[in-house]
């Protein structure tokens, strides 16, 4: 399958095309490249794979001609970077995805598959699923489910979207990120910290390992179009529902580390849990827990395979690019940087 990937040296695009060349597929990356092309380097050589500096916005979308999938990556991502740039977050996250799927469908693209994120629910009491009411509270919330709604009323007989809402991802990546909660966790561990726990710890949250995340691309892709077209179906694992203190004794103890925590604030009222039901019947399953996650992330810190970096925190960094865009305009230089 030719398969193209937007945003796909991303936190997870970099480990998805990892995946999708070692299933044989021909890969072509439109990405920007905000955080370098490293990600990519361990596969920068293979054939299959073709890499093209663009953005979602303004690419003139030719290339989609030959293409026989498009999974939708390019975001600006998590609700403190959607906040950022409220409307860049809404121009990128929502019209640039909204625009790729309409070009996918104009250029007979037969299946188009949209990172979203189970963050659109809002913070409800009991288990959600796909058929419960949502709540987006954030810019990067209300894009997201504003790219959904574009995407899945476009399904048709010969074109079949589908969106993906994640749970919030951990684990190791090419493209490592430090901002992400397990994650953070590790890394404030693994240097003898204490870990910022918001009164009383027992707050509900989804998580799924970024291996795991990718395989759910792959699951829908190789679904029947007529089980996935137009579909919802969020991506995880009933396991890995997590109350926050007990996550982070898990996360200690993978990681090897005395859990030394500092309460901070009233006790957290925002609190999800989230069914994973429905994409288990395309025959999808979560392997990997969030010990598995913590225990990579320390071992690779403690080897230097991985490290923190400016780069590493999203937040950071896209500040740091805005930044650079005021000062590129203040002189007159021009051109877009986000």
């Amino acid at each position: 399958m030719r398969i193209l990937v937007t945003g796909g040296a991303g936190y997870i695009g970099s480990v998805l095309v990892r995946r999708l060349l070692r299933a044989g597929h021909s890969v072509t990356v439109l990405d920007r490249f905000f955080f370098g092309t490293e990600p990519l380097a361990g596969v920068a050589k293979n054939p299959r794979l073709k890499t093209v500096r663009g953005d979602t916005r303004w690419f003139d979308g030719s290339m989609l001609a030959k293409a026989d999938a498009v999974l939708d990556l390019a975001a600006l991502s998590n609700d403190p970077s959607g906040e950022l740039d409220p409307e860049k977050t809404m121009e990128i996250n929502y019209r640039g995805r909204a625009r790729v799927a309409r070009l996918a469908k104009k250029h007979g693209v037969k299946r188009y598959v949209l990172a979203s994120s189970c963050s659109i629910y809002g913070f409800r009491e009991g288990i959600l699923d796909e058929e419960s009411p949502v709540n987006p509270l954030t810019t990067y919330a209300k894009a997201n489910r504003m790219a959904e709604e574009a995407a899945l009323k476009l399904a048709g007989p010969k074109f079949c979207p589908v969106a993906l809402r994640f749970a919030t991802v951990f684990g190791l990546s090419p493209r490592m990120r430090f901002d992400l909660a397990v994650n953070a966790m590790v890394l404030g561990l693994s240097g003898g910290g204490k870990l910022k726990i918001m009164r009383d710890g027992k707050q509900w949250r989804p998580f799924i390992h970024v291996s795991d995340a990718s395989a759910a691309y792959l699951s829908v892709l190789s679904a029947p179009a007529d089980e996935t077209s137009g579909q919802i179906f969020n991506a995880g694992s009933d396991n890995n529902n997590w109350q926050v203190l007990p996550l982070a004794k898990e996360v200690a103890k993978a990681a090897g580390a005395p859990l030394r925590k500092e309460w901070y604030g009233d006790p957290d009222r925002r609190s999800y849990r989230i069914s994973f039901a429905k994409i288990r019947r395309l025959g999808y399953s979560a392997q990997l827990g969030v010990g598995y996650g913590a225990a990579e992330i320390a071992k690779a810190l403690e080897s230097g395979k991985t490290a923190d970096t400016k780069r590493t925190r999203t937040v950071e960094w896209y500040s740091h690019l805005l930044e650079s865009q005021r000062i590129a305009e203040s002189v007159s230089l021009g051109g877009r940087i986000l």
